[in-house]
């Protein structure tokens, strides 16, 4: 999935703010944004949250056999990985421009320029060597992954600590952190990257690029560099012609701003190293903020608890007595039922009764005509309006029932009994045949 593109009116309105020397986030030219750095709980976890762009690097180490070229140095493996978390315009799996570029430029940072000592993960000589790799996964991407990148590695690399080897003849043993301490890699510096974006061809220039600035900018120079202004690797990209006076501008611009994030790392470290060693909330769970772990916690409210039984013997004594008994609500009309506990079933009273005086003479069709002109009735006095009396007259001949109507002025045969619908009955029958 591609990431979305700027429209015209916000590539005019960044590049018109940047003339003006503006920033959308409210930032000079060359200021960086917030950096915070933590750890995670074991030993070579770092997280960089630079602005909103967010890194994390783990170190990891395993026994190896070196290189037939270099037998007495250990072996360092850098991997940066963009995942699709971080943004919508990376792929899982697939290795894009940016990917391989940032890895390249990770390896001369901080491999090529020899700041970890791999001799000393020397175990045997042609035989044993530690590997120390370094995955570094993208979290969150609002530009320059580059920069929180390297200080995620170099941090990493800082607070990691091996597991401690001894040497007995052939046999090599590993001791576990219970057994022994781990040991701290031997590093001579930290090289940290710093990058400049140019606009209208060199003509501007802006420190720490963010998403959109990088969308719009025509070319990046990144400049890796340590506290003691050394330059241990530099890049540009981007196809634009820079001169003598603004490389050297940016690399004394660099200088300033590593020795401040180097300061800051070292701060870090020694905040983490103390948390440690006094016991108290380290790593991951001291990194992450109190209210996003504890998201449905509240504080607690303190609440006067001393006339608590007073102002309940007082709501008691005021308080009004339930009734002992609910009334039972009237039935309104046929056909609506109640069955509880001390009410009286009236669920079919009427076909009951109407069963019993019967005696299980009457067919099925006048039984049929009885409850019909029984609910007919009932519906009448109930409702007390002008409705016509429907009577369904049962055929010998095999032909569909006779539907007769009477009008209510027409005079009726009073229906008492089963007897009575059965003469009605055979009064209807007989006009039929005639």
């Amino acid at each position: 999935m591609k990431d979305t593109p700027l429209s015209n009116c916000e590539r005019d309105f960044i590049l018109k703010a940047i003339e003006e020397k503006k920033r959308l986030d409210g930032r000079q030219t060359y200021d960086y944004r917030k950096i915070k750095i933590t750890f995670g709980t074991d030993y070579g976890c770092c997280f960089v949250d630079l602005g909103q762009t967010r890194v994390m690097a783990q170190v990891s180490c395993e026994l190896v056999v070196p290189k037939e070229s270099r037998p007495n140095e250990g072996i360092m493996f850098f991997n940066l990985e963009l995942s699709p978390m971080a943004s919508p315009a990376f792929e899982q799996g697939r290795q894009s421009e940016l990917s391989v570029k940032l890895n390249r430029q990770l390896e001369r940072c901080l491999r090529n320029s020899k700041c970890i000592d791999t001799e000393s993960l020397c175990v045997v000589s042609g035989e044993k060597v530690w590997q120390i790799r370094v995955d570094v996964r993208t979290l969150n991407n609002d530009g320059n992954l580059m920069d929180a990148a390297s200080v995620a590695a170099i941090g990493a690399l800082c607070h990691f600590r091996r597991p401690d080897v001894s040497i007995q003849g052939e046999e090599v043993t590993v001791y576990s952190p219970e057994e022994r301490d781990p040991i701290p890699l031997s590093i001579y510096h930290m090289p940290i990257s710093v990058s400049f974006a140019f606009f209208q061809q060199g003509t501007f220039l802006l420190v720490d690029p963010s998403e959109r600035e990088e969308r719009v900018m025509d070319g990046l120079l990144m400049i890796a560099m340590n506290k003691h202004r050394e330059i241990c690797s530099i890049q540009s990209s981007g196809g634009i012609m820079l001169l003598k006076e603004q490389v050297m501008r940016c690399s004394k611009i660099a200088s300033v701003k590593v020795s401040e994030i180097t300061e800051l790392i070292n701060k870090a470290l020694l905040n983490d190293k103390t948390a440690r060693k006094a016991g108290g909330r380290c790593g991951f769970a001291e990194s992450m903020p109190q209210e996003r772990i504890t998201a449905l916690k509240t504080d607690q409210t303190e609440v006067e608890m001393s006339d608590v039984s007073e102002t309940a013997s007082g709501i008691v004594r005021t308080a009004k007595s339930p009734p002992q008994t609910v009334p039972s609500p009237l039935v309104p009309v046929p056909g609506v039922g109640q069955v509880g506990e001390g009410l009286r079933n009236t669920w079919g009273l009427e076909e009951e009764e109407e069963e019993e005086d019967d005696g299980g003479e009457s067919s099925g069709g006048d039984s049929v005509e009885e409850v019909t002109k029984m609910h007919v009735e009932q519906h009448q006095q109930d409702k007390s309006r002008a409705v016509d009396v429907v009577e369904i007259l049962d055929s010998d001949e095999e032909e569909e029932e006779v539907v007769i109507l009477y009008p209510e002025t027409t005079t009726k045969p009073k229906t008492t009994g089963s007897s009575s619908g059965q003469k009605g009955a055979g009064t209807s029958r007989k006009q039929k045949k005639k």
